[in-house]
C-alpha cells in the first residue's frame, strides 16, 4: 500500500475532532470515575471480515490525549482483516484512552467500510481491464480520507477537486454549445498536464466528443449494449487511445456486467456514500 495521507491533513482532522467530542468540559464521565494516574490496557479488534484503513488516524487521536500512550499494530492500512483480529493495542493512561476511543473508532469504522466496501466491487471486476473510481461525492471535509480509503481498498481515485481536472458535463455543454465547442474551449484554457474528460450519454454525442480528442469520454447511464459499441467505435477511430468512463446504475449486480464490455473505467459514489462502516470495538482492562 503505497499511498499515505499527509501528516499535517491527519493532525488537522483529528484535532479537530477530538474538539468536537471533548467540548468545552473534556471528557467528564472518565474523569468522575477513573483515577487520573490509572493505567490500562485497549485491544482494538474487529468483529468483521474486511480491509482495515484508517490506523494513522487512530494512532494520532491517542497521542494527542497523551504522546505517552504506547499505540502498536503488526498490520498496516490496505491488510485484510478476519472477524476476531487484534488490529492493534493501546497501552498507557486510562482516561486518555478512553477519550480518544470514539474519534479513533469513527475513523477506522468509517475508513475501513468504505475500503471493505471497495474491495468487494473491485473483486468482482478483477477478471478484466476496468477499475472501479471514485468521484467527488464524499463527505464534505474528508475527501481526502474517503479517497484514500478507496485507493486501500482497491479502487483508483477520480478527480480531488474542480481544481485538478477538466469534466465536462451535460450543464456544460448545454452552455457552451455543444460537446466539441465545449472541448476545444476547454483545451485552449487548460495547461497541458490537465486532463480533459467529457462526459456523453448518447452515441451521436460519443462520436462527436471523439472527433474532438478528449483524454476521457464519460459514457452516463448507458446501457451495456451501447457501452460495448462505444469501445468498438474508439477501437476502430484510434486504437483505443481515448479512456473510456462508465457510470449510472453501478452495484455489486450490474458492475461485472458493465466491466466486461472493456471500459477502462466504472465510477460510482456508491464506494463512498453508500459503504458501510466496519464493525470494531475497543476492549479496556484497568491495570
Amino acid at each position: 500500500m503505497k499511498v499515505r495521507l499527509s501528516p499535517i491533513m491527519i493532525r488537522h482532522a483529528v484535532e479537530s475532532a477530538l474538539l468536537e467530542d471533548l467540548g468545552r468540559a473534556g471528557d467528564i464521565t472518565s474523569d468522575a470515575t477513573i483515577d487520573g494516574d490509572a493505567l490500562a490496557f485497549a485491544t482494538l479488534a474487529t468483529r468483521e471480515d474486511g480491509i482495515i484503513c484508517g490506523l494513522p488516524l487512530a494512532e494520532a487521536a491517542f497521542g494527542m490525549l497523551d504522546n505517552g500512550l504506547e499505540f502498536k499494530s503488526s498490520i498496516v492500512d490496505g491488510n485484510s482483516i478476519v472477524a476476531g483480529d487484534t488490529v492493534a493495542t493501546v497501552k498507557g493512561n486510562a482516561r486518555a484512552i478512553l477519550s480518544a476511543e470514539r474519534v479513533a473508532l469513527n475513523f477506522l469504522m468509517r475508513m475501513s467500510g468504505i475500503a471493505s466496501y471497495t474491495h468487494r466491487f473491485a473483486d468482482v471486476i478483477s477478471h478484466t481491464k476496468a477499475k472501479i473510481t471514485c468521484t467527488r461525492k464524499t463527505v464534505p471535509g474528508h475527501r481526502a480520507f474517503d479517497k484514500y480509503a478507496v485507493r486501500c481498498g482497491g479502487g483508483s481515485n477520480h478527480r480531488f477537486g474542480l481544481d485538478d481536472a477538466v469534466l465536462i458535463k451535460d450543464n456544460h455543454i448545454a452552455v457552451s454549445g455543444g460537446v466539441k465547442p465545449a472541448i476545444e474551449r476547454a483545451k485552449s484554457f487548460a495547461g497541458h498536464l490537465v486532463r480533459i474528460e467529457v462526459e456523453v450519454d448518447t452515441l451521436e454525442q460519443f462520436s462527436e466528443a471523439l472527433s474532438a480528442d478528449p483524454d476521457v469520454v464519460l459514457l452516463d447511464n448507458m446501457s451495456n449494449e451501447q457501452l460495448t459499441e462505444a469501445v468498438k467505435i474508439n477501437k476502430s477511430d484510434n486504437g483505443g487511445a481515448i479512456k473510456l468512463e462508465a457510470s449510472g446504475n453501478v452495484t455489486l449486480d450490474t458492475v461485472k456486467a458493465i466491466a466486461e464490455t472493456g471500459v477502462d473505467y466504472i465510477s460510482t459514489s456508491k464506494i463512498t456514500m453508500s459503504a458501510p462502516t466496519l464493525d470494531l470495538g475497543l476492549d479496556i482492562k484497568i491495570g
